[in-house]
């Protein structure tokens, strides 16, 4: 089994698919009923990278870059609940940084600022004066004595004790660290978030959030603070007690914007034409790592061959490990080494293509393109991809996996090794709305032209 890809010189990647799943492109959510209800609110999203002059495989290369270092910072996670034992007792490390921004305000009168979002992390935060140690950001730094809805938690409070590392003095007094030795501190509040665009906004009161005063390190310098959409107590979607949401990622070529859509906005009724255009598969929690979203992956197949992969390769273990989440802040998807490297013969294999071994792309298989490729009749024969997970075969379109640069004259393999967890990534997501159902207990995805969402 083939899908044929037309590589042209003006584009990263023109796909022509033969004999694949028809992917219907979702019209019954138009823009009127998209408007913000009681109960739900859409957000626009953009790529960090968006306003960067680049192509598609150039943003491919520096998310790259970013995720590997966010890798490191999960695995780091996975390690620190492997040694609980440990007579150190050290602050929990969290995933961080992300790529993709976030329009939102704060305080009233609102103070417009982007956010990074994501769903590896729970804390709500902002930079707030007077800063300790604060970098730049291009909106204004939020003062909260300028906002008459701003107010000091307890130390009392629930989400004050939800905080993985705090002490008590005025109010209650978070740290919060990431990975990449970036953190912020300062103290934990409850404000007026504002969410939507300027036709449709939605002020939300009693939002608790961290008020950053030193806030240090690199890893958050796209916006002004982050928003943490993970499973834990401190998280916007937890805060919210709304059981839906939804991402729609537009393809990492574009500038076109993105969707997030929470509550009533999120219900598949409203955006699938067809039940046939469902794949929906269950989420699992794992206690060592509770603000994770994580799936039961139980095999791959590549052209139609399933990969001689062992039943354990993504099972999550008894002490934390192990085991494949779901996230929007990693750009390619990364698997266990032995699974990769499974994946990665087949291609080679099925592919009738030279192998690049210059290595200079940034990833770990990549093809050379015949010199013809630059004609508008050059195909590529490149085997299908399908994750099954539990109760459900995601088959990918080849754009959400193959990606080319006819400059560099390759092709190549959007995904990656890694060791401790596998993590499904953005770019596999792209045109897909993925639907976060957690009174369900389930995640769906659903092919969507996300720029027409």
């Amino acid at each position: 089994m083939v899908a044929l890809l037309a590589v042209v010189i003006f584009m990263a990647l023109f796909v022509i698919p033969a004999h694949s799943t028809s992917r219907k492109v979702t019209e019954n959510l138009t823009k009127k009923q998209a408007s913000t209800s009681a109960t739900g609110f859409r957000v626009s999203l953009k790529h960090v990278d968006s306003e960067r002059n680049l192509t598609g495989f150039q943003r491919l290369q520096r998310g790259i870059k970013r995720g590997r270092h966010r890798l490191q910072r999960l695995s780091a996670m996975v390690l620190a609940s492997k040694s609980q034992n440990s007579e150190v007792v050290e602050s929990p490390v969290n995933a961080g940084n992300g790529e993709y921004l976030m329009e939102l305000a704060i305080g009233t009168p609102p103070s417009t600022f982007s956010a990074i979002l994501d769903t590896g992390s729970d804390l709500v935060w902002t930079q707030c004066s007077p800063c300790t140690q604060c970098f730049q950001q291009s909106t204004p730094i939020f003062d909260p004595k300028q906002s008459s809805t701003f107010s000091k938690l307890s130390c009392s409070s629930h989400l004050c004790n939800a905080l993985p590392s705090s002490t008590c003095s005025d109010g209650c007094e978070y740290f919060y660290s990431y990975g990449d030795y970036s953190s912020t501190q300062g103290l934990l509040a409850t404000e007026t978030f504002t969410f939507g665009d300027s036709k449709s906004q939605v002020p939300v009161p009693n939002i608790g959030f961290g008020c950053g005063e030193d806030n240090e390190g690199d890893g958050f310098t796209q916006g002004a603070g982050l928003v943490g959409l993970g499973r834990g107590p401190l998280s916007l979607v937890s805060q919210l007690k709304e059981p839906k949401f939804s991402y729609c990622l537009t393809s990492i070529g574009d500038s076109k914007t993105s969707s997030l859509l929470m509550g009533s906005l999120a219900n598949l009724n409203s955006t699938a034409s067809s039940s046939d255009t469902i794949i929906t598969t269950p989420l699992v929690k794992n206690p060592s790592q509770p603000s994770f979203y994580y799936l039961t992956l139980q095999g791959i197949s590549v052209g139609g061959k399933h990969l001689p992969i062992d039943k354990d390769t993504f099972a999550l273990q008894d002490d934390g490990s192990g085991g494949v989440i779901i996230d929007s802040g990693t750009t390619i998807t990364y698997l266990e080494q032995k699974a990769f490297d499974a994946l990665k013969d087949e291609f080679i294999s099925q592919t009738d293509l030279p192998v690049d071994t210059s290595g200079s792309e940034g990833l770990d298989l990549c093809f050379q393109l015949p010199s013809s490729s630059s004609s508008s009749d050059q195909t590529v024969r490149i085997p299908k991809l399908v994750f099954h997970f539990n109760g459900a075969d995601l088959e990918f379109p080849p754009e959400n996996y193959m990606l080319s640069d006819p400059d560099l004259g390759v092709l190549c393999l959007a995904m990656g090794a890694s060791s401790g967890m596998s993590i499904l990534g953005n770019f596999q997501q792209q045109n897909t709305l993925v639907v976060y159902d957690l009174a369900k207990e389930s995640l769906s995805f659903v092919p969507t032209q996300c720029d027409q969402l």
